[in-house]
Order: structure tokens, then sequence, then C-alpha cells
């Protein structure tokens, strides 16, 4: 079910270059950022210029309907045509179909990007408002520090232990080969809290991954889950984990352990073959890594694989985005069964966990992750993160519990 407006209102898009934004979290909303960057390059949204909602099994390809109405509808000046360009929308999506979170893509009023040494400003306005009374804010200074704990939520730690052991009896009465299972943590911010100082501390402490805030969703995830830019699909499939070593000899261990290690091996390759699966018929020429390598992260080790391909059908991202979620790296496989038993172990709605978040511009193209190491904040400042993890039939319960707080640590650390 969508709860897009209706008619769609016609949007004036104008996009010019400036010479140098420097640092782009100082210019966003403290307490609503948009932001999606890596490696300090990507694109921050101030206001909303349009908002649309949707909920449902179709949500995404709801968004992928109503995206393009909007865009037909649009003008737009663009005379850089870069990915982040143009009429961009942020978005994030809930991970089941009958989550009672809202599914959203934002256009904000002022977009401001950098990408490979370009700058811009992007202005949106409805038909009729004058562009000239959106103006750059100057950077603004964080606001004072704060510090929470994030306490276990609806599932305690012996309680997921639990639904570790019961998962695996279930695979090894043959019923699926893979869950995903999580649990979660909440907290509750003070007053008046700088999102910004959370967002800078991921951006700067988790680079080389997605730092992200949508809708008071944020986070930083190091899985692209696809990346539409003129015709060229790809995907970074991460399943199988571990933690760093203490020292350069045993993290080298670490990676090579990881790397031999048959049951992550097993636990990726059913996450690599989902995405390959749902993306083939889109692509004729897909190719995917025949060995996955380790991804090092400042916490923890991934087995990673990339996937590469060129669109033949015309799909855009958001198309992409409805075909793979949710991959196995978040729910399992078969996906049917794993999602059922997901309902049935885990005693709370994931939200956006594990959905798909990202952007996407006027022609399809965008950028999505797996919205991983995650926590949303709500209107009243409550908090609630995820984290989780594959289990298949060699998974050990405490195990498993371990890689949950590793995988919590990059969010527990950004609001501790």
């Amino acid at each position: 079910m969508s709860t897009a407006p209706h008619p769609i209102p016609r949007l004036r898009v104008e996009t010019s270059r400036v010479d140098d934004l420097k640092l782009l979290i100082p210019l966003i909303d403290p307490r609503h950022p948009l932001i999606w960057m890596r490696k300090g390059q990507g694109i921050a949204g101030v206001g909303e210029a349009l908002r649309l909602e949707f909920s449902g099994a179709d949500r995404m390809l709801d968004a992928c309907a109503a995206w393009k109405s909007v865009a037909d509808a649009a003008t737009v000046t663009d005379p850089i045509g870069a990915p982040g360009t143009g009429l961009v929308a942020f978005g994030s999506f809930a991970f089941a179909d009958d989550s009672a979170a809202t599914s959203v893509l934002i256009v904000p009023r002022l977009l401001l990007g950098k990408r490979d040494g370009r700058f811009w400003v992007t202005r949106v306005t409805v038909e009729g408002e004058d562009a000239a009374t959106i103006t750059v804010p100057a950077p603004r200074a964080l606001g004072p520090e704060f510090r929470l704990s994030l306490l276990p939520g609806a599932m305690s730690p012996d309680a997921f232990r639990a639904s570790v052991e019961k998962a695996v009896e279930r695979i090894d009465d043959r019923d699926l080969s893979k869950v995903v299972l999580a649990r979660d943590l909440v907290g509750h911010l003070p007053g008046e809290s700088d999102l910004r100082r959370p967002l800078t501390d991921l951006a700067l402490g988790y680079p080389d991954c997605w730092t992200y805030a949508v809708d008071g969703f944020i986070g930083s995830s190091p899985e692209t889950l696809v990346r539409v830019d003129h015709g060229a699909v790809s995907a970074r499939v991460l399943a199988g984990t571990t933690s760093r070593g203490t020292d350069a000899e045993a993290d080298h261990d670490k990676a090579v352990a990881l790397a031999t290690s048959a049951k992550d091996l097993d636990e990726h390759g059913y996450a690599v073959t989902s995405v390959v699966a749902a993306l083939a018929p889109h692509s004729r020429n897909l190719i995917a890594s025949d060995i996955p390598f380790t991804l090092k992260l400042p916490n923890l080790w991934h087995l990673a694989s990339d996937v590469e391909g060129t669109l033949s059908d015309g799909s855009t991202s958001l198309d992409l985005i409805a075909a793979l979620h949710p991959t196995a790296a978040v729910a399992g496989t078969p996906r049917t069964e794993a999602l059922a038993l997901i309902r049935e172990l885990e005693p709370f709605d994931r939200g956006r966990y594990a959905g798909p978040v990202g952007w996407v511009g006027a022609d399809g193209d965008g950028e999505w992750a797996v919205a991983l190491r995650s926590a949303q904040v709500d209107a009243s400042g409550d908090i609630t993160a995820y984290a989780g993890c594959g289990i298949v039939t060699d998974s050990d319960p405490e195990r498993e519990y371990l890689e949950t707080k590793m995988k919590f640590r990059p969010i527990v650390e950004a609001f501790g």
C-alpha cells in the first residue's frame, strides 16, 4: 500500500557547481540529518521538498512507480550530470512486508554534493516557489557532547542464545539451510541532542562504509546492496565474520581462519547465490568473485564477494532493490522458510534494519546499501539498534552472541 501524495507535485530542480563544500556533516540539520557518504564524499540534504511514504509487500515497486511519475513531471537543470546531481531522493525501506515502520523517499529542498573533486548544490522547489529563497546554510558547530548506554531490548542475551539453539535444531531437521537472527539494544537520547555527533564518529571511524541518515535512521554499512550507474550494475556481498586480532600476527591468523572456515564459507555461499539469482534476470553478463576475499574493518573481518554486470532490461535501482531484498545475507535460505523462522523467533519488528537504504536519481540510477550497523531514533528520542548473524548447522550460540556484540560496536561507541 502506498501513501504517496496525489497528484504528484511538479518539482523544479536546479543544480549548479560551487567551488568547495569542505565537510558535509556540519551543514546538515542536527535533529533531522539527511546524508549518504563514504570516504568523505557523497551527498547531504537539508529540508524536505517532497516526502513519499510506502508500506506493504509492494512498497519498493510502489516507490519505483511513484518515483518515475515524480521524475517525469519534474523540470531538471543539471549541467554536471554526475551521480548524485539533479533530482535525487534519499530512501529507506522496512525489512519486512508487514512492518509497522514507514518506508520513505525524501527529496530535500537543498542538496549538497561532493565527488571526485567536483562540488555542487541542487535547489528543489515546488512549482511556483522561488529557488532564490533556498540558501546554503553556514556550517554549524556540533552540539554539546552526550553519552548514553544502549541496553538489551525485547531480546535478552540469553533469549538470543536460546533462539540460535532452536534455529540450529530446525536446520538440522532440514527445514532450511541458513537463517539470520538479530537482537536489539535500546536507549534514550538526552533532549535536543545533535545527531551529527554520532554521524561524525561513524564517518571518521568507518570511512570505507556507507554512512547514512534518513528520517531518523542512521548507521554505517559495509555492504552495498546494489549500485546502478549508466547501465552498469554492481553489488558487494558480505557474510561470514570474525573479530580483529590483538596484534598484526594474530590479526593475520584471524583473517586466514575466516577465509578457510567451512562454516563461514557455507554461510557466504548462500548469500552470493541469492544475489546472483536475483540479478541474473536483469543482466546477461553477470560476474561474481570465484573466491571470497577478506574485508578488513576497524572492528572485524568479513568474507566479501563483488558481483558486477551490465543491465540488459532497463531496470532502475529501485527495481533491483525490490528484486534483491531480502538477500540470504540478512534473511537466510530458502528465503520463505527463513523469513517464517525469523517471525517465529524474533520478538520484535526489525523496522528498517537490514532493509535497503540509499538514494535514487531521476534516471533511476542510485546507490543502495543493506542497512546494517544502524539505529532508529524516533521523535521522542528513543533509540533502537539491531545486530544479527547468520545461523547454519555448525553455529555455536555463544559465538553468535559475541558476533552480535562486535557488530553493535560502531553504534554503541558512536552514541556512548
